[in-house]
C-alpha cells in the first residue's frame, strides 16, 4: 500500500505542476498576442511620432507576423482606418492584419518619410535576422551595419554566436570591425583582429597592413604591441590564403579555358590528324554549330514558349547533323580533289571560311546574337570567397567530357572508327580489303565538322555570338593537335587543358598579349624537342608510306 500510494502522490505532483505551467504559460502567450495587437492597432495613428514608437513597439513583440505588416508598411501596401489595419492581398483588396476579414469603407495609407524610414529599417532588420534564408539575413546584416548603434552592434554579436552559415557570418564579423577597429578600446580592437583571421575576410587586409606599420614619423598606427602582432600575424595568415585561393581559381578557370579549347580542336584533331587534312575552315564549324543553337532557341520561342527552357537539349543534336552534313557537302565538293596537297588544302580551306562567314552575314547579319542560358546554367556556384563559378562553366566541362566520350567510342568502338584508323595506318591496303576509302574520307570528315559544331553549342553559353566567332580560336586548335601528337585523342587532351590552364595563369602576371608569346614559344620548345608532340603516333602514317 504503501509503493502505491507514493506512486499516486508522484502523479498527482506531476500532474499540479504540469497545471501550473500550463497556467503560468496561457497569460504570457496571451499577453505577447494583446502586445501584437496593441502595436498593430497604433500603427494606424496619424501621428508620425506616435508612428515611429509603433514601429519599435511592434518590433519589440518578436511576431513573425510583424515582418509582414512592416514590410506592407515600408511598399505603400499598409492601410488604416480607426483601429485597424489592412494589407493589400495578391488581388489588391485590404484584408485585416488580425482577424483577415475584407476592408470597407474609407481606407487611407500611413504617412511614411524619410524619419519614419530611418526607424523602420533597423527595426525590420532586426526581425528578418531569425529568417530562415540566408539572403535575407544577409540583407538585414547591411542594414544593421550602416545603421551602427549600440544595441544593433549588441544583436550582431548575439547572431554571429549562433548563426551557421559561413557568408553570413563573414557579413556579420566584416559590420562589427568597422566598429571595433576605430574603438578606442585595445581589447576590442585585438578581437576584431582575431575574429578577421578566424572568418579570412580579405576586405580588411590593407587595413591590418597599415596597423601594423610604421608611419612617415617612426611611430606605429596602432599604439598598442599585441594588437601590431595579431595584425601582422593575421595579414600573413591572408596572404597566404589569398595564394592559395589564386592558384585553386586559375587551376579551375583554366580547366574551363582547356574545356573550350578541346572542343574547338577535338574535331581538327579528326580531319587533320587522321586525314592530313589542313581545314583553315574547321572555326567555321564552331560558328555554325552556335548559330545552329541560336535558331533552335529562336523556334523554341516562337513555336514552343512553354517549353524554351529546354531548348538546349533540342540544339546538341541539331548542330551536330548539320554540321555534320556541312562537312561532307565540303569533303565531296572541294576537300576530296586536294588530299596529299597540303598547301593547296590550305588555300582551298581558307576561301571556304571566308565563303561561310559571308554566307552567315548575308542571313544573320553582321552584328552578334544573343543566346541566352537556360534557367539551369543561370548564376554560379562561390568555390572560395570572391571566386565564383559560372553554372555555365561547369556544364561546358561536363559538356567536353561527354563529347570525348562520344569520340572514344566512335573511333575505338564503332565500324566506322575500325575503317577510320585502317585507311590512316595503310590506306592502299584498307582499299584492297574492301574498305570504301572515299567514303570513309567523307564520313571522318564529316565526324570532325560535327564536332565542331558541338564545340560551337557550348561556346554560345559563354558569350554572344557572331560571324567571325571561329576565327579566334583556329591557331589554338592547331596548337593543341600539333602539341598533343598528331591523331592522338589522348594527346589532345593534355594539350588543351595544359595550354588552358598555362594561359590562365600567366595572363595575370605578364598580360594577356605577352602571355600567348610565353605560351607559344613553350610549345615551338617542346615540338623542337618532341616534333611528333607529347603523344607521338604510332603505326604508319595516313598516306600508306
Amino acid at each position: 500500500m504503501r509503493r502505491v500510494w507514493a506512486r499516486v502522490k508522484a502523479a498527482l505532483a506531476v500532474f499540479t505542476l504540469a497545471a501550473l505551467l500550463g497556467l503560468a504559460a496561457t497569460p504570457a502567450a496571451h499577453a505577447d498576442a494583446s502586445s501584437f495587437e496593441s502595436a498593430v492597432q497604433a500603427l494606424s495613428t496619424a501621428s508620425e511620432e506616435a508612428l515611429a514608437k509603433a514601429v519599435e513597439t511592434l518590433g519589440a513583440t518578436g511576431d513573425p507576423r510583424a515582418i509582414a505588416v512592416l514590410q506592407a508598411l515600408d511598399s505603400g501596401d499598409l492601410l488604416a482606418t480607426d483601429g485597424h489595419l489592412f494589407v493589400k492581398g495578391p488581388d489588391g483588396s485590404p484584408h485585416d492584419v488580425i482577424t483577415g476579414a475584407a476592408g470597407t469603407g474609407a481606407l487611407r495609407s500611413p504617412e511614411v518619410d524619410n524619419n519614419i524610414r530611418r526607424v523602420l529599417g533597423p527595426v525590420l532588420a532586426h526581425l528578418q535576422l531569425a529568417s530562415p534564408d540566408p539572403k535575407v539575413r544577409l540583407a538585414a546584416v547591411d542594414i544593421l551595419a550602416n545603421h551602427g548603434s549600440d544595441e544593433d552592434v549588441a544583436v550582431l554579436r548575439e547572431t554571429l554566436a549562433k548563426d551557421k552559415d559561413a557568408s553570413v557570418k563573414r557579413a556579420i564579423v566584416s559590420a562589427l570591425a568597422e566598429q571595433d577597429l576605430a574603438s578606442t578600446d585595445p581589447e576590442r580592437r585585438l578581437g576584431a583582429v582575431s575574429a578577421i583571421g578566424a572568418t579570412g575576410s580579405m576586405r580588411f587586409r590593407d587595413k591590418l597592413a597599415a596597423m601594423s606599420a610604421r608611419g612617415a614619423d617612426g611611430t606605429y598606427a596602432e599604439p598598442d604591441a599585441r594588437v601590431r602582432a595579431a595584425a601582422a600575424s593575421t595579414v600573413s595568415a591572408l596572404d597566404r590564403k589569398q595564394w592559395m585561393i589564386d592558384g585553386a581559381a586559375n587551376i579551375l578557370y583554366g580547366m574551363s579555358t582547356g574545356s573550350i579549347l578541346l572542343l574547338s580542336a577535338l574535331g581538327l584533331a579528326i580531319t587533320f590528324g587522321l586525314m592530313r587534312v589542313i581545314n583553315m575552315a574547321h572555326g567555321e564549324m564552331l560558328m555554325l554549330g552556335a548559330y545552329a543553337t541560336f535558331v533552335t532557341q529562336t523556334f523554341f520561342h516562337q513555336h514552343l514558349p512553354q517549353y524554351e527552357s529546354y531548348y538546349l537539349v533540342a540544339a546538341i543534336p541539331v548542330a551536330l547533323v548539320f554540321c555534320m552534313a556541312v562537312g561532307a557537302i565540303l569533303e565531296r565538293t572541294v576537300v576530296r580533289f586536294l588530299y596529299g596537297r597540303p598547301l593547296e588544302t590550305l588555300l582551298a580551306t581558307y576561301g571556304l571560311s571566308l565563303i561561310l562567314i559571308q554566307l552567315v552575314r548575308s542571313i544573320f547579319g553582321a552584328q552578334n546574337v544573343a543566346v541566352e542560358n537556360p534557367p539551369l546554367l543561370s548564376g554560379g556556384v562561390e568555390i572560395f570567397e570572391g571566386v565564383v563559378i559560372p553554372y555555365s562553366r561547369i556544364a561546358v566541362v561536363l559538356f567536353t567530357i561527354i563529347v570525348v566520350s562520344f569520340v572514344g567510342y566512335v573511333l575505338r568502338g564503332t565500324s566506322l572508327g575500325l575503317r577510320v584508323r585502317a585507311v590512316t595506318q595503310n590506306r592502299s591496303m584498307a582499299a584492297c580489303m574492301g574498305i570504301p576509302t572515299k567514303r570513309v574520307d567523307m564520313w571522318t570528315f564529316a565526324l570532325g565538322s560535327g564536332v565542331g559544331g558541338l564545340g560551337g553549342v557550348a561556346l554560345a553559353q559563354l558569350g554572344n555570338v557572331g560571324p567571325e566567332l571561329g576565327q579566334g580560336y583556329i591557331v589554338d586548335s592547331f596548337l593543341v593537335v600539333v602539341l598533343g601528337g598528331v591523331g592522338k585523342l589522348v594527346g589532345c587532351i593534355v594539350a588543351a587543358f595544359s595550354l588552358g590552364i598555362l594561359n590562365r595563369v600567366l595572363e595575370p602576371i605578364a598580360g594577356a598579349v605577352l602571355g600567348k608569346i610565353v605560351v607559344l614559344v613553350a610549345v615551338v620548345l617542346v615540338i623542337q624537342k618532341r616534333p611528333q608532340g607529347l603523344f607521338a603516333p604510332r603505326g604508319r602514317s595516313a598516306d600508306g608510306t
